[in-house]
């Protein structure tokens, strides 16, 4: 069993820094958090959440999910209708408890329950006071939106500033979230030593780019999306649809980079389900296991393994790894199909 910091260390995109982290897993009390805004349907880079949030359940930080709905209604998720985020942050709590954590193991917050503190207002103040216009509307990416969208509604500036003052309010540790996190992370970071509070530490896991193979170079374009369907494997994917987003997904042969095939085995099946299993028909080399990524990479490249087996490998082992999840939702539909129905009707 991996000890504390190596197992909150693995698979991460970034960590900022190493020496921090290690200090905080020797001690005995420590808090970590992350942000959810209730937005829609989880798709498989929840995956990457749930386990590092097992991780560090399992390392001894106590961990904070907040679920912010006031941002999400900034961000006009749902239209903006606090009910439905509401409803959409119920889904939350299930999605996770869904891909393994269980709920006695985090703590959840909403938003809602501290946006009226006075305290928590003056910190936006002082957080703003300490930063430039021009950072804020950079950080924008945190919401999925970009920076030319802020002429439409000026409350976005609000967004980055409030991420910022719920890790101080939240008095935690560490901040955990995905790569797109990381301008608001190292904002409270450069906040903190400003002010004298507590520099938190930032722990980053990838993004799950989109099926698609949509324009790598623009980062809101590039990952999977719940608003794009085709983008992404959602967790409650049946597995016709499983089978049909990797069958289309792009998968060029003998291409490693820029491979968003080739990115879930890296990112999510080797890490979370171990060796991948091949089947194929014995005139073309038969079955076969592929013990790590770098041995899939090089068969790829040297196209001693053909897309469409590397495609049906990759939506049986995807099928595999979600079953527990469908059967879960099977049994606490409620949430899941309002949601469904909110998304289906915005």
């Amino acid at each position: 069993m991996a000890d504390g910091f190596e197992r909150v260390a693995r698979n991460a995109e970034e960590i900022v820094t190493r020496e921090e982290l290690r200090e905080l897993c020797g001690r005995t009390t420590k808090r970590a958090y992350i942000g959810i805004e209730p937005s829609g349907q989880a798709h498989l880079g929840w995956k990457i959440v749930a386990e590092k949030v097992r991780d560090l359940s399992a390392a001894g930080f106590d961990m904070t999910v907040l679920l912010a709905d006031w941002h999400a209604h900034i961000n006009d998720k749902f239209g903006g209708d606090l009910d439905r985020i509401r409803t959409a942050a119920e889904y939350i709590k299930d999605a996770l408890e869904a891909l393994g954590v269980p709920r006695e193991s985090v703590r959840y917050v909403h938003a809602s329950e501290y946006i009226g503190d006075p305290g928590y207002w003056e910190r936006i103040i002082r957080i703003s006071k300490a930063t430039s216009l021009s950072r804020i509307k950079r950080a924008m990416d945190i919401m999925g939106r970009k920076e030319d969208e802020l002429e439409l509604d000026s409350s976005r500036l609000i967004y980055p500033m409030m991420q910022v003052a719920d890790i101080f309010h939240l008095d935690v540790d560490l901040a955990y979230g995905g790569l797109d996190q990381r301008k608001a992370h190292m904002l409270a970071r450069d906040v903190g030593e400003k002010y004298g509070w507590k520099k938190v530490t930032a722990l980053h896991t990838p993004l799950l780019p989109s099926l698609t193979g949509a324009d790598r170079m623009d980062p809101l374009d590039a990952k999977m999306s719940k608003s794009r369907p085709d983008s992404a494997v959602f967790v409650t994917d049946s597995e016709e649809d499983i089978r049909r987003k990797i069958k289309g997904a792009f998968c060029p042969a003998r291409q490693v980079e820029g491979n968003p095939v080739l990115d879930l085995c890296r990112l999510v099946l080797f890490p979370y389900s171990g060796p991948l299993k091949v089947s194929r028909p014995a005139k073309y080399g038969g079955d076969l296991v592929v013990g790590s990524y770098p041995e899939l990479a090089g068969m790829h490249a040297s196209e001693k393994l053909h897309p469409a087996d590397l495609k049906s490998a990759v939506a049986g082992a995807l099928m595999e790894m979600l079953a527990p999840a469908r059967r879960f939702f099977e049994g606490h539909p409620d949430n899941f199909e309002a949601v469904r129905k909110f998304t289906a009707t915005r």
